[in-house]
């Protein structure tokens, strides 16, 4: 099985026409199509994370985003994040979110680093 690096948006384009080929095959695992794309899409993989990243989400972004997910309301976020009142000032961003708050939201499904948000540079 031949293999070359993705050097630059040429060679991205034609490596996802070939995985696309691969995956309406539906090749098994141990075949060498299913081997192939395996390997071609850990490549892939690499490639876009290095030259498209995705930044993490803001947190209020990520608990109204679990919220749609799970057809909540505000009412359904009190025991999570407590009283009505608190529930609008941190969806509104008038109040962080505690550790307290983080740990129980977690328990929907939301991960830690979407509710912590991206950390901040150290200034030396």
């Amino acid at each position: 099985m031949e293999v070359s690096a993705i050097r630059n948006a040429a060679d991205y384009r034609a490596m996802l026409a070939e995985v696309s080929a691969l995956i309406d095959l539906d090749p098994a695992p141990d075949t060498p199509e299913g081997e192939r794309l395996e390997v071609l899409g850990a490549l892939l993989e690499a490639y876009e994370a290095r030259h498209y990243p995705i930044d993490a989400p803001d947190p209020i972004e990520a608990i109204k985003f679990s919220m749609a997910q799970h057809g909540m309301t505000i009412a359904d976020l009190v025991p999570y994040i407590g009283p009505r009142n608190r529930v609008y000032e941190v969806l509104s961003g008038k109040r962080a979110l505690s550790m307290r708050m983080i740990r129980r939201l977690m328990t929907l499904g939301i991960p830690a680093s979407a509710l912590i948000g991206p950390a901040e540079p150290v200034s030396t």
